[in-house]
Formats: structure tokens, sequence, C-alpha cells
């Protein structure tokens, strides 16, 4: 029978590291982002408890359920397969003890594949699925266990957030409450019995009543503002963001138990286009539509800053993801060999991993130093034609298809000049001042750990 084995060292005791298992949100930081899977139903960690998973494979969806079994906390436990693609699979998961409060994991998994010898084929590809996905479950555990440890002492907190259903806030949410945190969904439709607190911004309601007692609020939620911006969609995309504010910093601002801190989002469209001028939080504004809007949706938290809560505009850049915004959109083309610089490609694109995006939002709530305006982008900005080769090698593809600006203009109109073709050189000053340390600083790195692409050769 074929065996996998993976041991890493953790920075915390084998107690620390089986809790986190034990929590919400464990299953779906495990999961590489490239997989194709959908969690259908969680188990808890406990003997005999089984969870559901839906996994594409080929076009086709199949479902994984496995059973958890020989819980022996702290010291680890096993999972196998019920029902799933492989012909069988045991899997442990061990924690062992090293000095200094560390310990050592190692996953060790014994598999059967399917169709019988058929199945011999499939072998050489399985093994490298598997060495990619495990290294980055290791690599990922270890970056979250050093953020939540750097705060231990801060205690578990209640966490609202708005937008927790958008690419952002499905990465928050389980990093948060795997840290032990109390993460309270801010919804139109919250589920029956979820604790989620109700809110309709367009109508201008939101259960006030229910923002009593919390810690800190993450405030995701606006418009996607992809697309051709046409009147109407301008006005929602300013409206969503201008409203949500305001109506949530108002709102918080009359409790009579209010959150230390509202992290509120903005966005580096706050520059414009600025060419190859270095850009701080101390930077003014730009001109044209984005920046209007950033400058509007940042003074809609007047409310809460006026009532002493503690608010930080973290000014995100391009969001790197595997699954979903610019990133995933980049992908399918750029796979296929047709990738290739935008415009002249020598315009400034500030980026930020999505992981340090969480990890920056992480630090916003915790470091009572932090406040106003933080720019949430890596330390080195980057040309689109930088870009687009850092691309190209992560995914071994030539980028030889550039896209002309003129056509940028005539398909995707003033979205496409402000998004696509202008430049914004931003640094993350303030971040970098108050202790922030990025895990994913480098370009190459953050693409490769993101699609699974560790190292140059693999496929």
């Amino acid at each position: 029978m074929p065996q996998f084995r993976i041991a890493s060292e953790m920075p915390v005791s084998p107690p620390t590291l089986y809790a986190w298992h034990t929590r919400p949100g464990a299953i779906d930081r495990l999961i590489p982002p490239w997989m194709r899977v959908r969690i259908v139903e969680r188990g808890r960690l406990a003997d005999g408890s089984r969870s559901t998973l839906a996994v594409r494979k080929l076009g086709l969806w199949r479902q994984w359920v496995a059973e958890h079994y020989d819980c022996d906390p702290p010291n680890g436990f096993r999972d196998r397969q019920v029902r799933g693609p492989w012909a069988s699979w045991e899997h442990r998961h061990a924690f062992e003890p090293l000095p200094d409060g560390r310990s050592r994991m190692l996953d060790e998994i014994d598999y059967r594949l399917p169709l019988g010898p058929l199945g011999l084929l499939l072998a050489g590809g399985v093994r490298r699925d598997l060495a990619r996905s495990f290294a980055y479950r290791h690599a990922q555990l270890r970056r979250d266990l050093l953020r939540h440890r750097r705060f231990a002492d801060a205690g578990e907190l209640r966490i609202a957030i708005t937008g927790a259903t958008g690419l952002i806030g499905r990465r928050l949410t389980p990093f948060l409450t795997t840290g032990g945190h109390e993460v309270l969904a801010v919804t139109r439709r919250p589920p029956p019995g979820s604790g989620a607190i109700a809110w309709d911004p367009a109508a201008g309601r939101i259960d006030a009543a229910a923002l009593e007692g919390l810690d800190a609020v993450v405030h995701l939620a606006g418009e996607n503002i992809a697309g051709r911006w046409t009147a109407s969609r301008r006005r929602r995309i300013l409206d969503s963001r201008t409203g949500g504010t305001r109506l949530l910093a108002e709102a918080l601002a009359g409790l009579k138990r209010p959150p230390r801190v509202l992290v509120s989002a903005s966005a580096i469209g706050y520059y414009g286009d600025r060419g190859d001028e270095l850009l701080s939080e101390q930077s003014r504004p730009g001109e044209g539509f984005l920046p209007e809007v950033c400058v509007a949706w940042e003074k809609a938290a007047d409310a809460a800053r006026a009532a002493g809560i503690r608010v930080v505009h973290l000014r995100i850049g391009i969001v790197l993801a595997a699954d979903g915004g610019a990133l995933a959109r980049m992908l399918p083309p750029f796979r296929a060999g047709m990738g290739g610089r935008l415009g002249g490609g020598r315009q400034y694109m500030s980026w930020i991993a999505i992981d340090d995006l969480i990890g920056a939002i992480h630090f916003a709530i915790m470091s009572d130093g932090l406040t106003g305006p933080a720019n949430a982008v890596a330390p080195q900005a980057v040309t689109n034609w930088q870009f687009t080769r850092a691309l190209g090698r992560v995914l071994r593809r030539p980028t030889v298809t550039p896209l002309p600006g003129f056509a940028i203009r005539v398909l995707l109109g003033q979205m496409g000049r402000d998004l696509l073709l202008a430049s914004a050189r931003v640094q993350p000053a303030r971040l970098t001042a108050a202790g922030f340390e990025f895990q994913h600083p480098d370009l190459e790195q953050a693409l490769r750990s993101e699609l699974g692409r560790l190292t140059e050769g693999t496929t």
C-alpha cells in the first residue's frame, strides 16, 4: 500500500496545536486555494464524527466522506475515507512535543488508488499532488499559529464582519475562528440560529442591539467594481460603500458598549493614476472616480471616529487569490499560453497576497497604536510587465500576447483605464512602521504559494 509522509516543526505546544484543529474553520484553512473543493458538511474533531467534501476532478464533482477516529488529545487523531475517490485512505495526524514549547507535526497517509492496475498510471501525479498540498498545509498552519501567538495576550474576541461571504471574508472568518475568536457575520439574510447580525444597507436598517458588546468590527461589504461602469453602476459602487459605512458607523457610535476598533476597507484607488511616484498614506488623493469614491468611503466612518472608536482604513491593493479576484480572472488565459502585458506594461501594480491581507486585518484589530489610513500592499510594487513575467514563470507558460491599451479602453471603458492601465506605486509605510511582518513580500514566492507551484519544476 503506498504511503505518504511529511513532518514539520510548529511554533506551539501539542495541546495548542490539537486545540487549533478542534476549532471551527480548521478544515477551511487547510484546503489549498488552487483545489476545487466545497465543504458540504463540517464534522467536529471527535471519534465517529464525519465531514463531507465535494471534490472536482476532470470536470466532475465527487463526494468524499471522512470519519475521525482514535482521537487522543493532545497527541493526535486519525481519519479514514468512508466514501470517496480513493480505493482506501487512512490519515494519521501526530503531534509530538519538542523543547521550548514547540512541537513536531506528522502527517502519515496510507492509501490505495482506484481503478486497480490502471491506477498505477496515476501514481506519480497523485504523489506530486499530495506533496504540494501538504507542503502548503504545513506552511499555512505555521504562519497562522505565529500570527495568533503574537497577540495571544489579547484573549478571545467577539468580532463582527460585513462582507463575510466575499473573497476576503471567506478567508478571514476561519483564520479568526481557528485563533479562538467568535465571529458574527453581518448579513442581509441571517440563517436561523446562526447568531448572524441582520442589516440592509440599501434600506438603512441594522440590528444595532446585536452589535452591543463586540470587541471589533471589520467592514468589507461593497459592490463589486469589475465590469463596465455605466452611470447606474457608478452610483451603486459609490452608494454601497458610503451608505453601508455610514449606517454601520452611526450604529456603532450609538451603542452603550461600542467596539474598541472598526477596521474599514478602502482601496489604493484613493491615489489614482500617479505614474512612478512613490505613494504613502501621507500622499494626497488623486483625481477621478475611484479617488472620489475612496475619499467619501473613508469619510463615511466619521461618526465612529467622533464616538472614540479607533478606526483603521485599510487601503487595499490588488489581492492575489487563486479562488477569486483579479488573479483568478488572469489564470485561464495565462494557463492557455495567451497571457501578456496590458497596454505598455509600464504601469505599477501594488499587490498583496490574500493571506498577508488577512494578517494585516488581524494586525489592525489587535494593534491599539494603529489608526487612520494604512496601505495594505506588499513592500515592493511591480510593473505590469514584471507581474506578467513572474506569473508566466510560475505557470511555465509564454507571455507574448499583449492586450493593447486602446483595446482595453474600447472593451472596458473607464473601468479598464482606471483599474488596468492606471499606475499606483504604493508603499505600506504605516503597517511596516507599526511592526507588521509580511509572510509573502516577494511576488513570485507569493504566486507560487497561492497556486501550489512551490518550486520551478512543479507542474
